[in-house]
């Protein structure tokens, strides 16, 4: 059981609340106590059990002593997980930078690459204080994935020799050409175990049954290595193992050696590929946290800035203690955040996980064959190179600098590869920008004029050559097909636009698919946003509308001293504006779904008024919900006597043919229904109002209930009593909910959840019931409020 925490910083223009002068000070809060939940237990020991091979794994890959593995892993989860801004990022030595560290070691030796992770440690902490960590995103997605996917080719690549019984070699070039003399010496007993680790790490999470879905619970890692190194020791197999040295022997960081460019370039190429790496790991952490709304509550987003922070203190810590470089790993995250965690409890008891097994299983750890490790290092290897990043950036036309990062990282080197991109990146996007198609043609007595590209002051002289050739009074449609037009090419195009209709011809500048960009200049003096009409606003002649020209509040009348509102008119502007401005663009996927039909995620039932607007709220868009709107947010009772068929059929055909993963029922501040149900009396004519009226009694019979809950809000108590019965009433509804048989059986099979909402109008704030036991209803905070908790 679980509350919403309010998340909202504290506001100094509110008035804080204080106690009475003559009152006794409030009590002091209790202390609090450290206290490890259950969910994160178990999630450290799933994190643990993976994060315990690749370690051993990476460090075989990068050629480092196999204790540094488990150094960085033990320090990433102590260090980064207690200071990190990422909460469930799980960090330690990442297969993204085995080929930064391998070449690291290859030319300055183990001691001097533990001192360049050190200082890279150094260089993100400095970083991290000048609070550039946004920067490090703008990094073209094209160039991340392809330096990626040159990282685990490189790795692949060197495996694969001790896959074969042999050994790597230091370059890529030297790999590949050494290959055919390594297939023709390979040892059996070294293939056979990398086949057997293979077959088990894909093949277990593909375990059929009731009885492999429990057996699925065991990382598939970790069951690949055990089934290994079982297999070659009861078979008695000779092949290479783990060897860890006494930890007495271990060896420490020292100062590198060499030219201090070079160093700088390794320090550089440390802390860019580790930066980069974990920033990119906490936003996707954060995206696996937003489809679970009440830990998003609890856990907030990252703090990007702090988790630069916390990955620059644990590479410090870990290369003085002798460990790789640390940095956020995708694979133990996200198992981290699908095992359960709630708190970076669980991240920081891997470490002492870690820790342990460090110091007490060192028999067992040596009986690993080194075969197996580097067949789980060559699979993870492979996984980089992901078909999905592929098909991603040929849509956005960015395959060349993927490629060519690629190749760069695997022939020439990390750093360079990535400099290749990225200039690769900056000459594709100097070309796009540069290369404007501007073409004319009359058609039926109009001429158009069309702009392909980005329309900047190199193509201005084109476009003016293209204008003048529209003669004086003509009409003329304008379609800017390109996202981007600089100052100068706007100038120009207004500047002509006024001579070409003071002349007597028209202009209509349209965009991409004949969308209107730019209205006639009649509507010149309308000033409204895209959000106006929900404030009742009309963009009408003030001569024409009078008093009532100016909005008014909600209703279906304005003030008494105005006259009534066009509601006809104004409803055929509201249309006549969508297909201008709207339809254009959704028409594409309304097209869609009315090929595929609906598939909606969730029903949302919540009341008939007009200032709840649902896909405002919910940002949601066509096809994503199903809403039943009624007044008061009711549900009847299954057959209950005057009951409504309407929403019940509305529910059945929502759980039982729609398929809904949730339903939500949602109530707001000010519901007119409860305060008619506060105020009505028994006796006199029951109209069909009051007939409706009557399944909100239950609701009232729980508030009047002293011996229940008192539902409530996370910091402070309802505002009236007319908060109080639209709160108690969303409770109320969820238990009609369960009384349907649709219902309840998908929430006995654990296909539905059942959620409940409370939309204060006044403060455009959302809640959702967070704690169904208490009542409890939490707040929905911004990115802002999530970082900066009150």
């Amino acid at each position: 059981m679980s509350a919403c925490v309010p998340t909202r910083a504290a506001d100094p223009t509110r008035p804080a609340h204080t106690h009475q002068p003559h009152s006794p000070p409030p009590p002091p809060p209790p202390p609090r106590r450290f206290r490890i939940e259950s969910a994160d237990l178990s999630a450290s020991i799933a994190v643990f059990l993976i994060a315990l091979p690749l370690s051993l794994g990476i460090a075989l890959a990068t050629g480092a002593p196999l204790q540094a593995g488990l150094v960085a892993a033990a320090v990433g989860g102590l260090v980064a997980g207690r200071i990190g801004g990422s909460a469930l990022q799980v960090s330690g030595p990442a297969a993204g930078l085995t080929v930064v560290t391998a070449e690291l070691i290859h030319h300055y030796g183990w001691r001097a690459t533990c001192g360049i992770t050190v200082l890279a440690g150094i260089t993100q902490l400095g970083l991290g204080c000048l609070r550039v960590a946004r920067t490090a995103l703008a990094v073209s997605p094209a160039i991340v994935h392809g330096m990626l996917a040159g990282i685990g080719v490189t790795i692949a690549v060197a495996q694969l020799h001790i896959v074969l019984g042999g050994v790597p070699q230091s370059s890529v070039l030297a790999n590949l050409v050494g290959l055919p003399d390594q297939v023709a010496r390979m040892q059996p007993a070294a293939v056979s175990m990398s086949v057997l680790t293979l077959v088990l790490l894909f093949a277990w999470p593909r375990l059929p049954g009731r009885t492999g879905r429990l057996l699925r619970k065991v990382p598939a890692a970790l069951v690949a290595v055990a089934g290994a190194t079982a297999t070659a020791s009861l078979a008695g197999l000779t092949l290479p193992r783990v060897d860890l040295p006494s930890w007495s022997s271990h060896a420490l960081a020292g100062l590198p050696e060499g030219p201090v460019l070079g160093v700088a370039a390794a320090v550089l190429t440390v802390t860019l590929v580790c930066s980069v790496q974990s920033l990119l790991g906490a936003v996707a952490v954060d995206k696996l946290v937003s489809a679970r709304p009440e830990l998003q509550a609890r856990v907030g987003r990252s703090a990007l800035d702090r988790e630069l922070l916390g990955q620059g203190a644990a590479n410090v810590v870990s290369g003085a203690l002798g460990g790789l470089p640390v940095a956020g790993v995708a694979v133990r995250s996200s198992a981290n955040v699908q095992a359960g965690a709630v708190s970076r409890n669980s991240t920081m008891l891997h470490g002492v996980f870690v820790v342990v097994a460090a110091l007490l299983m060192v028999p067992i750890l040596e009986l690993i064959p080194l075969a197996s490790l580097a067949a789980l290092v060559m699979a993870v290897g492979i996984q980089m190179v992901s078909l999905h990043h592929i098909r991603t950036v040929t849509r956005h036309r960015e395959v060349l600098v993927y490629a060519v990062t690629t190749l760069g990282v695997v022939f020439l080197g990390v750093l360079e590869g990535v400099a290749l991109g990225v200039a690769v990146a900056v000459g594709v996007a100097l070309h796009r920008l540069t290369r404007t198609r501007i073409t004319h043609e009359e058609r039926e007595g109009v001429h158009h004029v069309r702009v392909r590209g980005q329309l900047t002051f190199l193509a201005v002289p084109r476009l003016s050559r293209a204008l003048h050739l529209i003669p004086r009074g003509a009409d003329t449609v304008v379609e800017l097909d390109g996202s981007f037009m600089d100052h100068a090419a706007f100038e120009s195009l207004q500047d002509w636009q006024n001579a070409h209709s003071a002349q007597g011809g028209t202009v209509e500048i349209t965009g991409r698919a004949g969308t209107r960009i730019a209205e006639p200049a009649d509507s010149a003096h309308c000033r409204c946003r895209p959000w106006t009409p929900w404030r009742n606003h009309h963009c009408e002649d003030p001569s024409a509308m009078g008093p009532a020209s100016s909005g008014a509040p909600s209703g279906g009348r304005d003030e008494e001293t105005r006259e009534p509102r066009p509601s006809g008119h104004q409803l055929a502007r509201g249309i006549s504006a969508f297909q201008r401005n709207t339809a254009p663009l959704v028409r594409e996927e309304l097209a869609r779904l009315a090929r595929e039909g609906q598939r909606p995620s969730q029903l949302f039932l919540t009341c008939a008024d007009s200032r709840l607007v649902t896909s405002m709220i919910t940002s949601s868009g066509p096809g994503d919900l199903f809403v039943v709107r009624n007044v008061g947010n009711l549900v009847p009772l299954p057959g209950e006597e005057s009951g409504d068929d309407s929403v019940a059929a509305a529910i059945e055909y929502a759980v039982d043919v729609l398929k809904v993963r949730s339903i939500t029922v949602c109530g707001h501040s000010g519901c007119g229904a409860m305060q008619a149900l506060l105020a009505s009396e028994p006796g006199g004519a029951l109209t069909p109002l009051k007939r409706w009226l009557r399944h909100g009694r239950p609701s009232v019979e729980r508030m009047a209930d002293e011996g229940r809950t008192t539902p409530r809000l996370t910091g402070r108590a309802p505002a009236d009593t007319v908060e109080q019965l639209c709160l108690t009433n969303v409770v109320q509804q969820l238990e009609h909910l369960r009384a349907h048989d649709s219902v309840a059986r998908a929430l006995n099979e654990g296909a539905l959840e059942l959620h409940g909402m409370y939309f204060h109008v006044g403060e455009a704030q959302a809640y959702l019931l967070a704690d169904d036991e208490a009542e409890l209803f939490g707040h929905v905070g911004t990115a802002d409020d999530l970082r900066h908790p009150a």
